[in-house]
């Protein structure tokens, strides 16, 4: 048996039909529309009075519109219609449309070939909220990561390949019109054979009555979707992602032939190193967040967007094109290197930056309304993209280069990045938390499926170091809130992760009365809601690494509130940084650097059979000889 990767979903009938059904329809929208662009700037003349720039304008306002009338409306036919049957029926739409645009490149009709091009966006419209809605309903939790990255990685390579390929179709002499019109044709076909191998995926809200206001259903849902917190600052996340692409990517040919005199071979050489850096960073996501929905790749990935934006313009601010060339002069230069690993790297940690927030939304989303709040994400993708294209035009009338205008982008998306997790501290606390355990630490992790994936328990651990309640957060898959010794919980720096972990500090009766009652009134009321609640019941750090008796604060807290107990052990810790040992106190003395460490977890215990001196003979088990 193999490890599990995301990869082997790919064999599997309940996301391989939905992936490559996406992937043709991804592919098949660049088809056409760069065919439909390219002819338009070579043909324009002998079809409309436009100038071919304004067309080329007019053709991706044309394609996007549908996403801000209609996204609302598409959210709500996701939640009420079984999806698989949906989606089939998106499919024969896209069938009937790219038989529109085949009439229309051999008529050279251009009324023809922008109602297909509108058609086209309605059809990504209706598409979206099935897109990201369907996964949760098909795959595990700790699948979701590599499913996300599957689909934004095939995404980013479908439009690579259809871009490219809508290019080189259309430009076939004489007859490339028809055929570029023709392969959408047949693509459109594929999909539809390709997504009646997807699964029955149930309506979530079949009594759904539909608004077909888009109006008043958009200006709903974006209100609905704002009662999350979390999941409308991801939302806000996405778009600002989205807007930030699309300035990188709407200057890709104005930055090939006006900075580094490149020829149209060049323009898609740079779309494809930022497709492929954006399918790598995405692919890498499971592997970097242990197949949990880790936010702390978002701060990761946003360092890195901000990083290397601000490279690529150092690397190109004095590069100013004497000629047009192709791919040869393009590497025969080598400053013109640094250029493309910057555009990777700025792909890769977009993906790092995108994954996570996508199956943040599935999973903290209420089912019944999971599409609608897609759509609404829709919705702020588009107003972001749209804002986008006005901001360029803005800072270039005022006299900015494409490089400068890298720059601004680079400086803006530091500014949104510190005012995001500004607002919800949970991002750089899992930030902080999964940089230490992947740079201090090398944690191995057992049996951690014994805790719930819902409902609440008690989980239990030895207390070794100042950062055990890190460690834990870092490796288990839900939010745990933590009881902790008050002194532990003020400690500076450790005191903002602790606070954003929601962690209840605590004091002994004898120490302060009313800092216990309010710490076991708080933990009840979060066991009470759902929550997991964490407890070191040695209640104060070991100074041997042998483990201290247990205190019976867990047993008062199952007479109040009877849930099951979860029993966890650390070992490897004592002796590191932030665990005292033999030589002294912790924090001292810099240590244990690149420690090997393992959180193992054992099976729930019923409330009924919890005892301080089991439980500690079961964790003093689960951590076996070593401390």
């Amino acid at each position: 048996m193999h490890p599990p990767s995301q990869f082997d979903l790919l064999k599997e009938r309940r996301f391989a039909p939905f992936f490559w059904t996406q992937f043709l329809g991804a592919a098949n929208d660049n088809v056409y529309k760069n065919a439909l662009i390219i002819f338009a700037a070579f043909h324009a003349a002998s079809m409309t009075s436009l100038d071919p720039k304004a067309l080329v304008n007019l053709a991706g306002a044309v394609f996007i519109a549908p996403f801000m009338l209609l996204s609302a409306t598409s959210g709500q036919l996701a939640d009420k219609f079984e999806k698989s049957r949906l989606i089939r029926w998106i499919k024969l739409f896209e069938i009937a449309i790219m038989a529109i645009g085949l009439a229309g490149f051999w008529q050279r009709n251009l009324v023809l070939l922008l109602l297909a091009l509108a058609l086209m966006g309605v059809h990504s419209t209706l598409f979206g909220p099935v897109k990201y809605a369907i996964l949760p309903q098909h795959l595990k939790p700790d699948e979701l990561v590599g499913g996300n990255g599957l689909v934004e990685m095939g995404t980013f390579v479908a439009i690579l390949l259809g871009t490219i390929a809508g290019g080189l179709v259309v430009a076939i002499p004489g007859a490339g019109p028809v055929v570029a019109g023709a392969l959408a044709v047949a693509m459109a076909l594929a999909g539809y054979v390709v997504s009646r191998g997807i699964p029955l995926t149930p309506a979530v809200a079949p009594d759904l009555a539909i608004n077909w206001n888009p109006f008043t259903e958009t200006w709903k849902n974006l209100r609905f979707a704002q009662g999350n917190r979390v999941v409308w600052l991801s939302m806000l996340g996405i778009s600002w992602f989205w807007y930030y692409g699309a300035i990188f990517l709407a200057q890709f040919p104005g930055f090939s032939k006006d900075v580094l005199g490149g020829d149209e071979h060049v323009v898609t050489l740079l779309l494809a190193l930022f497709s492929v850096g954006i399918g790598v960073g995405s692919l890498l996501c499971e592997r970097l967040s242990g197949r949990k929905v880790e936010l702390g790749l978002v701060p990761f990935g946003s360092i890195g967007l901000t990083v290397f934006a601000l490279d690529l313009w150092l690397a190109s601010r004095q590069l100013h094109a004497t000629g047009v060339a192709g791919l040869g002069a393009f590497f025969a230069n080598p400053a013109h290197w640094r250029v493309a690993a910057d555009l990777v790297l700025i792909g890769m940690f977009g993906g790092f930056y995108i994954v996570p927030l996508y199956a943040l939304i599935q999973e903290r989303s209420e089912p019944a309304f999971r599409s609608r709040i897609i759509a609404a994400n829709n919705i702020l993708n588009a107003v972001f993209m749209v804002a986008s294209a006005g901001v360029a035009i803005g800072l270039f009338a005022a006299g900015l280069s494409i490089p400068q205008l890298f720059l601004v982008t680079a400086l803006m998306n530091a500014v949104v990045a510190v005012f995001i997790y500004g607002l919800v501290p949970e991002f750089l606390m899992r930030f902080i938390a999964w940089l230490l355990i992947h740079t201090m630490y090398r944690v191995r992790e057992e049996g951690l499926d014994n805790i719930p994936d819902e409902g609440p328990c008690i989980v239990v651990c030895n207390h070794v170091s100042y950062v055990d309640a890190v460690v834990i957060a870092a490796s288990v898959r839900r939010p745990i809130r933590f009881v902790m010794d008050h002194r532990i919980f003020a400690i500076p720096l450790l005191s903002f992760v602790f606070r954003a972990m929601r962690a209840i500090p605590i004091a002994s009766a004898k120490e302060d009365p009313t800092m216990k009652d309010r710490a076991f009134a708080e933990a009840a009321a979060a066991l009470a809601g759902g929550e997991i609640v964490g407890i070191f019941p040695e209640g104060r750090l070991t100074e041997t690494g042998e483990i201290s008796p247990f205190r019976p604060g867990v047993a008062q807290m199952i007479e109040t509130t009877p849930v099951p107990v979860v029993p966890l052990a650390l070992s490897g810790l004592w002796g590191s940084f932030f665990s005292r040992s033999h030589r002294g106190r912790a924090m001292r003395r810099l240590r244990g650097i690149f420690s090997r460490i393992r959180l193992a977890a054992g099976a729930p215990i019923p409330p009924d059979r919890v005892a301080p001196e089991e439980l500690e003979a079961i964790v003093l088990a689960l951590r076996g000889e070593r401390r």
